[in-house]
């Protein structure tokens, strides 16, 4: 994910602000002090987020389009391409940079090492909120799909998958190679960025526009949980390449059997969890009795998707498709649903607000070289990820469309890609900066394409959801 460590960072800061203990974000002579501010610099971003979220989200319904680009856009214009009220420093920005650290500095007459110290440890806590945020999304993206019809299109979601990492990657690095001479280790990182899929962006509009349960969607939905699979593989591969200049096999073969052994073994130990898990909310009489222990579940999935080196994200759609064959799944559901609305648009708005639209810039002359090379690699990623919809056969009236351009946003993991070949030295400003631009327009190109290509083809859908009610 786009995060790295907050859940350590968090703990630290909560035992400070709890008992008074020196963390080691907050290393100065005033410690105690400096709790409160850290919290006030919190809940001021929280204030701007929820702000940048609703509105962004109230003007792209009104545009017909999906509320996730509204807040997209919205964590743009607040971030740091634009307003500078939430940036973070694993984006390069300083406290100095952050419009929210002025007005701290400015009321508590800070001095600088203070004020950095709080900066990054606010930015860790905004980060674990956002990262908790798409848990809980893919929890309840699990909790929407239907595990029978996942099951159904298992083979042909994982055809789509291997042939949206296959091509763009294929294409994308040997593309670099051949026609802009790039280095091959940094074009093999390039190229491995291509391969990613967002399945958060994706699948939240993929319920926003009703089609989640399509015959569509769960080719998407399963076909992005592969690829999130076949991306950390990927991003394994690569990172341990621009390390040491060679591949760790055994690494690559351990991921590959973990990532297998661990959905499949939840799934199916999940048919003798689930009553248990009925049994337990039937019998306990407190407040939460169904959400807490719901909860409990998907935290433990995800921490196991962790500690095994794969996403938490993946351990969370894994809990929410166990208990989506619940009788409570749609009580649960609806419990669900409002907390999810308080951390999700977090996660949405952070994505954008990490963006910086300034390497658009054609007039900065070190913007032009990345400028080339991203029109290259825009034109891979959207063609070879829509190709992916042609891979799908024995099944009349599929939208091909519309599955292949819910392979396109890169979203949340393509930055990862950029982020940790940027902080490995690998990519140099132009290939960074073309990754960038890269991600951010397939992220907000695909929702309203998304919604283009279903509404294309009305009497595909219609087929569609007549086969599924059937």
């Amino acid at each position: 994910m786009i995060f790295s460590h907050p859940i350590v960072s968090l703990l630290s800061w909560l035992n400070f602000l709890t008992v008074g203990l020196q963390p080691p974000l907050v290393a100065t002579t005033h410690e105690a002090e400096y709790a409160p501010i850290v919290l006030t610099g919190v809940l001021l971003s929280l204030v701007v987020i929820y702000l940048a979220s609703k509105i962004g989200g109230e003007l792209s319904r009104m545009m017909d389009l999906p509320p996730v680009l509204g807040e997209l856009v919205g964590g743009v214009i607040v971030g740091a391409s634009a307003l500078h009220l939430v940036v973070f420093p694993e984006t390069g920005a300083a406290a100095s940079d952050s419009i929210i650290m002025a007005i701290l500095q400015l009321i508590n007459h800070l001095n600088p090492d203070a004020i950095s110290s709080i900066f990054q440890t606010q930015s860790e806590v905004i980060s674990v909120l956002a990262e908790l945020g798409v848990i809980i999304l893919l929890f309840e993206i699990g909790l929407e799909s239907d595990l029978k019809e996942l099951q159904k299109v298992g083979y042909q979601a994982t055809i789509v998958a291997c042939v949206g990492v296959a091509v763009p990657f294929a294409a994308g690095t040997t593309g670099l190679i051949l026609l802009f001479h790039a280095p091959v280790i940094p074009a093999i990182f390039a190229g491995a960025a291509l391969t990613a899929t967002s399945i958060g962006i994706t699948s939240k509009v993929l319920s926003e526009i009703g089609q989640l349960k399509s015959r569509e969607g769960q080719i998407i939905v399963g076909a992005a949980v592969i690829d999130d699979i076949l991306g950390i593989i990927v991003l394994a591969v690569v990172a341990s390449l621009a390390k040491t200049g060679e591949v760790d096999i055994f690494n690559v073969i351990y991921l590959i059997v973990s990532a297998t052994v661990f959905l499949i073994g939840s799934i199916l130990l999940g048919k003798y969890f689930n009553q248990t898990f009925v049994a337990i909310a039937n019998k306990l009489q407190t407040r939460g009795n169904l959400i807490i222990p719901a909860f409990i579940f998907a935290f433990f999935m995800a921490f196991l998707g962790n500690a095994i080196h794969l996403e938490a994200i993946l351990g969370a759609f894994a809990a929410g498709l166990v208990l989506d064959e619940t009788d409570k799944r749609k009580e649960l559901d609806e419990q669900v649903k409002p907390i999810a609305d308080i951390l999700v648009p977090v996660f949405f708005v952070t994505v954008g607000a990490k963006v910086d639209l300034g390497v658009l810039n054609p007039l900065v002359p070190g913007n032009r070289e990345g400028l080339i090379i991203a029109t290259f690699l825009i034109v891979v990623a959207i063609i070879g990820k829509v190709v992916t919809g042609w891979s799908v056969f024995g099944q009349a009236g599929i939208n091909r469309l519309a599955v292949g351009v819910g392979m396109i946003p890169r979203g949340e993991v393509g930055l990862v890609f950029a982020g940790i070949g940027a902080a490995s030295g690998t990519l140099d400003k132009p290939l960074q900066a073309a990754i960038v631009i890269m991600v951010i327009l397939t992220t907000f190109l695909a929702p309203p394409l998304l919604r283009f290509a279903f509404k294309q083809s009305p009497q595909e859908q219609q087929s569609s959801e007549a086969l599924l009610d059937n």
